[in-house]
Formats: C-alpha cells, structure tokens, sequence
C-alpha cells in the first residue's frame, strides 16, 4: 500500500474537504474505524476519524465536524503489507529524520525544526519525532525517524512564518 501525502490537498483516497460521512466509509476500508466527538466543530473537541488498519493508524481530523480538514497519518509497523508514505519521491517513515528535512529545504521549502516537532508552512505538513514506545534513536538522543505526519489545508502553519 502506497500513501501519498499531497499537501495542501489531503492524502490518497482522502481529499481534503471530503465529507465526513465520506470519510467514514473510506476509513473503515482501511481497517477498524472510531469516531471521536461525531459532528462537533468545538475548538477543543471537533470530531476526529481514525481508522485502525493493523500496521498504522490514520487520524482524519474534521474541525468543522462535517468535512475532512487535516489528515494525520503515524509510522507503519511491520506486518505482512508493505506499506510506504511518501511525499513527492521521499519515504518520510524510512528516512531519517533530519534527511527528509534537508530534502525538503533542498525542493526550496521553509522548515521550521524544533528538534521533536517539524513544520513546513507553505507548503501544510507537519512532522513529529514523539513516540510512545522504544524506537531507533539518532544522535542528538531523539527518534531518527518521524513518528507521524500532518497535512492540512493551504495556511495551515503559515501563522508560524514571521514575515520580515
């Protein structure tokens, strides 16, 4: 199973603003699926989809809670499929970590790296370097590889860029 991320459009399969009930019946394709806070759009609780495949989740993010806002997709683990999450020709999960930072500076995109939490603001990606559970490490002492990965919709973190 291939997934592309495609920011600021949405990933494989999930197109971003694809409507929630949409969203379900995809998701529940994938695996098990669990709806939290069904049809909330409260800052603090909107609704969220997350399907449950056996080797990686995806959390699908519904801020409006009607239509698919944001798409959260966490490392695969080993198993029996082969699964690889890309952006553009980049493995993101099977590269290290700050390598796939440099690519990304290197196609000319601005990263905003703070060691556990990566941003890419104009282009809506978001990485992150947490994780619950023993993993490979680099040498700064931090996981070498991403842990998961966000894209959003157009200026999801340009707030982030200050503008000189």
């Amino acid at each position: 199973m291939d997934i592309e991320l495609n920011p600021p459009h949405g990933i494989t399969g999930f197109p971003l603003g694809m409507a929630a009930e949409q969203v379900k019946a995809a998701a529940a394709e994938l695996g098990r699926v669990k709806v939290q806070d069904d049809g909330s759009a409260d800052r603090s609780h909107y609704m969220k989809v997350t399907a449950l495949h056996p080797q990686f989740e995806i959390v699908f993010h519904l801020e409006d809670g009607a239509t698919l806002t944001a798409a959260e997709v966490w490392i695969p683990r080993p198993g029996t499929d082969e699964i690889s999450v890309r952006f553009r020709d980049v493995d993101v999960f099977r590269t290290p970590a700050r390598k796939v930072l440099e690519l990304l500076r290197e196609m000319g995109f601005t990263v905003l790296d703070e060691t556990l939490y990566a941003y890419v603001p104009h282009l809506s990606l978001s990485f992150t370097r947490v994780s619950g559970h023993e993993v490979p490490l680099d040498s700064d002492g931090e996981p070498l590889h991403f842990q998961a990965v966000l894209t959003g919709p157009t200026g999801y973190y340009d707030f982030m860029v200050t503008e000189s």
